[in-house]
């Protein structure tokens, strides 16, 4: 099964879609590359229909394969936590921080590794607590209430679904919704330790 799976990735692999460079690595384990499909197949259509260009640059799906490329299954939550920030809010607050813009064509930089100078106005720590606790407490904590209220909402409805199928013995379904829980409870976490480090207001 793993074989085929690399196989169609592989062969289907096209330099238009950058998440395809994790496809084609050798450095790219098994599970990195199995992971990266779901990006893949979303660059497919993202790429090819301008209605569903992402305000961020590098985009949304393109951040996830730069984090799981680097960082393994453990970039899977950081990819999470910038889906939550990819809202209706997202240009407003990096007006705020001056984050820069993309000067191709406008959008909003915001690099995994990121550019921002380090802030000591909040304790990235206790916003990562906070966000353990009650999921999205860390960033209101941090200045950021309209990601903290996306954020408590996908952990929210993630958490409703895995919770729903423990009333049926589909193995795959739990699976498959206890991770997407856990993939957006953890970068609940994140997201909140990394607004309270770089996402905070430029006096």
């Amino acid at each position: 099964m793993r074989i085929i799976i690399f196989l169609i990735a592989f062969l289907s692999a096209q330099s238009k879609y950058p998440a395809d460079s994790v496809l084609t690595s050798s450095q790219s384990s098994m599970l990195e590359k199995v992971a990266i499909l779901p990006i893949a197949g979303w660059q497919r259509l993202s790429h090819n229909m301008s209605i569903l260009n992402c305000q961020f640059y590098p985009s949304c799906s393109q951040y996830g394969a730069i984090c799981i490329q680097k960082h393994g299954l453990a970039g899977i939550p950081i990819t999470a936590d910038r889906i939550v920030r990819c809202n209706p809010s997202a240009f407003y607050n990096h007006l705020d921080i001056r984050g820069g813009f993309h000067e191709p064509d406008g959008r909003l930089i915001d690099h995994p590794k990121s550019h921002l100078e380090i802030s000591n106005k909040k304790s990235p720590v206790l916003a990562g607590a906070l966000s353990a606790v009650v999921p999205g407490s860390g960033r209101i904590y941090a200045g950021r209430w309209f990601d903290g209220m996306m954020g408590f909402f996908m952990v929210y409805i993630t958490a409703n679904t895995a919770l729903e199928t423990n009333q049926n013995n589909d193995r795959y379904s739990q699976l498959v919704r206890y991770g997407l829980f856990g993939t957006f409870y953890l970068g609940e976490i994140y997201g909140a330790y990394r607004t309270a480090k770089y996402y905070q207001k430029t006096e």
